[in-house]
């Protein structure tokens, strides 16, 4: 057997001539992807089975730690308050993102472009985010007439600043060198933002936005707990203090259960977006074979 017909069989070669393809490499990355969703996956499984049969056994009453079968129960037969609470919750998170997102990056963009500003209003956008927004809620949900609109600020102060501070920083992790060949072609301002600092940023900007994303939805649930108190009837949080206060403790579980695959959505949302835009040459997403 020939050394060629060897790497014939663990390495494959493009059909119009291009770069060889390591089979191995692609198994073992196969291998990899599965392997995250299975261990993840059976470890839960486990843990619930586990959790199921300590209750049962040790007869621990509902109001304490109900079992994950009479949790996945009130699920199915509170469904539509549980979805409808959801569906607000939802709404209340991607809006407060998507307000981050464009506030974050026209915001940090100034600043970025311009000190002057940025010595003027940086030290509000800490203050925003250094004071808990618990303590803040009850003063919005006061001066705003709308509660969905006062929830919107809520959680919008919570997921506003990671992305302000990674564009600023983004955008002036510019190479210098970069920087001096743009201004020696005598490109447009439009042209450096375009093809030299937005790139630079979109790195920083991807890994501001999975911490946003979690951090818009604490900030919906923690100013949907305060309005909850208020006695005003919002999303999740609301079903959960509405439960607490009827002794309720499975439909907690079912609603805190929401907000937690909620979490995890969103995390996935966001890892799949970074991947889609930066998989093919950052080096953050490229898989190197080793």
């Amino acid at each position: 057997m020939s050394t060629k017909s060897t790497t014939d069989r663990t390495r494959g070669v493009h059909e119009d001539g291009g770069a060889p393809i390591n089979i191995g490499h692609l198994r073992r990355a196969r291998r990899e992807r599965i392997l995250s969703w299975v261990m993840p996956i059976t470890l839960l499984v486990v843990a619930i089975c586990i959790w199921e049969f300590l209750v049962r056994y040790h007869e621990i009453p509902k109001y304490l730690i109900p079992a994950p079968s009479l949790i996945a129960e009130t699920l199915v037969r509170d469904f539509a308050s549980l979805m409808a609470s959801s569906w607000f919750t939802v709404k209340l998170t991607f809006l407060s993102l998507a307000l981050a997102i464009v506030g974050g990056v026209l915001l940090g963009a100034l600043f970025a472009l311009s000190r002057p500003v940025e010595l003027s209003l940086f030290p509000f956008a800490v203050i925003l985010q250094v004071t808990p927004v618990v303590a803040i809620a009850p003063l919005i949900l006061i001066y705003v007439d709308s509660t969905f609109a006062a929830l919107l600020i809520c959680a919008w102060i919570v997921a506003f600043f990671p992305i302000l501070t990674n564009t600023v920083v983004g955008l002036r992790s510019a190479d210098h060198n970069l920087r001096d060949l743009f201004t020696m072609y005598r490109a447009t301002p439009w042209q450096k933002l375009r093809y030299l600092l937005a790139p630079s940023a979109l790195p920083y900007f991807m890994a501001a936005l999975r911490v946003a994303g979690g951090l818009a939805l604490i900030g919906a649930v923690v100013a949907e707990f305060v309005a909850g108190t208020a006695g005003q009837h919002t999303g999740l949080a609301s079903r959960i203090i509405e439960s607490s206060f009827r002794s309720e403790i499975p439909r907690m579980f079912a609603a805190l259960f929401l907000v937690s695959l909620l979490g995890i959505v969103i995390f996935l949302l966001t890892s799949w977006a970074s991947h889609r835009v930066l998989g093919h040459w950052h080096e953050s997403e490229i898989r190197r074979e080793h």
